[in-house]
């Protein structure tokens, strides 16, 4: 038996017993009478923007605008046959885009993030990579804590999915505090009623 399997065999023979996930018990029942407001509230306080639209076309309209001053953007939302081309391109080419509209799937009023699925962002790198971030979530979908969001949620489904509350920031550097550090420089929620 070569060393490689011995330690293999090992590995196997010595894994721990499975535990039982804790039971959280949720004493402390918090509900906020606004979610929307709340939400707005704490999304501004870490840099990022939230603003109450009443439909799509509003959304639709705002990427029409950004496609006629041919700014290069990429959304999720329209279904337009060249979003696909875009969503396939390499992170290099990815570099490049302006802005990036993604809907979400719930939002959380306690901290201001948002939950967004591998399949709603088309592309993982997109989020990231793009220098603003729009994400579109609905009104009814706030829930109050991150609690709410992870009964609403099904994170087996797919293979990648991500809380984003903000433009990225860092204070590493001299304890400055830099929005748009290694992420996307703004972010904005347009919460549809």
């Amino acid at each position: 038996m070569s060393a490689r399997e011995n330690i293999l065999n090992a590995i196997a023979n010595n894994q721990p017993s499975l535990v039982a996930l804790p039971e959280i018990e949720r004493n402390a029942i918090i509900d906020y009478e606004d979610r929307y407001a709340q939400f707005k509230t704490v999304l501004e306080s870490i840099g990022g923007t939230a603003e109450l639209i009443p439909n799509l076309e509003l959304v639709n309209e705002k990427i029409r605008l950004d496609r006629a001053t041919d700014t290069f953007i990429v959304d999720t939302i329209t279904g337009e046959a060249n979003n696909e081309k875009q969503i396939s391109l390499s992170a290099f080419e990815l570099e490049k885009v302006e802005r990036a509209y993604i809907r979400g799937t719930v939002a959380v009023a306690e901290n201001g993030a948002v939950w967004v699925y591998e399949s709603q962002m088309k592309n993982r790198l997109l989020p990231f990579i793009c220098q603003h971030l729009v994400l579109i979530v609905d009104k009814k979908d706030i829930v109050s804590t991150l609690h709410d969001a992870y009964d609403t949620i099904k994170v087996g489904t797919e293979g990648f999915g991500v809380f984003i509350a903000g433009p990225s920031k860092t204070a590493d550097i001299e304890q400055s505090l830099v929005i748009g550090a290694h992420g996307a420089r703004s972010t904005t929620v347009y919460v549809i009623e």
